[in-house]
């Protein structure tokens, strides 16, 4: 049985990684920054016991330490970090460089990269501090984006901080192998979470399902089945990857 800190855990991605987990017998601090009452439902529904709740808007100076602080007390220790928490693209940060203006601009690049890769940058080093204190290896998983290769357009901030968190994944792999940390990354596509249920639904859920040659798009447990796979001790050769889940929408060369 782990301790495993899921940021952003409050719906979506991370409500099924948390649910994947806790479904293997893992103990899960659920994160959240504003979604109490959604997190909270996590925390209920899932299954077992020892689940804690955390709160923390990991834009903020500190808070990364305090989140980690207080799952490590709670869950007696914290064995896998899984950085999911993101601002992610919207009609209220968007900031295309042709038409948004400078202060759209400058705006959403301070807050992307404050919440998108300084937070689990922060959250990274005081996990893998206390798991190189404690010698028993860990792992770490970062939730990156299919936009970090095939571009933002309308959003740059976010496309560049998911291709920087990718990036940092790859140099802590290298960094905190020779302590039994594997660190890894997975880059999903569009995902059917309840944030992008109105445009599925809508008049642009064929061209979303269109991407993908499966006609169709991703579901929140296939990403929480690879990231709990990343996490396991059978993919510690793993480290460093960063695995595309997209349904064979964007292919890297």
């Amino acid at each position: 049985m782990r301790g495993v800190l899921v940021t952003g855990a409050s719906r979506g991605i991370g409500r099924a990684v948390a649910t994947a987990f806790a479904e293997r017998g893992d103990r899960v601090a659920v994160h959240f920054a504003t979604r109490e009452q959604e997190a909270r439902a996590t925390l209920a529904a899932l299954p077992g016991t020892g689940h804690v709740l955390v709160a923390g808007d990991l834009g903020e100076p500190g808070a990364a330490l305090t989140v980690v602080s207080e799952a490590d007390e709670r869950l007696g220790g914290i064995d896998v970090l899984v950085n999911n928490a993101a601002l992610a693209p919207g009609p209220g940060n968007r900031h295309a460089v042709a038409e948004d203006g400078f202060d759209a601009w400058q705006r959403a690049w301070r807050t992307m990269t404050d919440v998108n890769l300084l937070g689990p940058a922060d959250l990274t080093f005081h996990v893998a501090r206390r798991l190189i204190e404690r010698g028993s290896g860990g792992a770490v998983v970062n939730i990156g984006s299919r936009g970090a290769f095939r571009g933002e357009p309308d959003h740059p901030a976010y496309g560049a901080a998911k291709a920087a968190l990718h990036a940092f994944g790859q140099s802590m792999a290298l960094a905190l192998a020779p302590h039994d940390i594997a660190v890894s990354s997975v880059a999903p596509g569009f995902v059917a979470t309840e944030r992008q249920a109105d445009r599925i639904a809508g008049a642009e859920g064929d061209a979303l399902r269109a991407q993908s040659p499966f006609g169709r798009v991703g579901t929140p447990q296939e990403v929480a089945a690879a990231v709990l796979y990343l996490a396991s001790s059978e993919a510690r050769w793993a480290s460093g990857t960063v695995l595309d889940l997209n349904g064979a929408s964007h292919l890297r060369t």
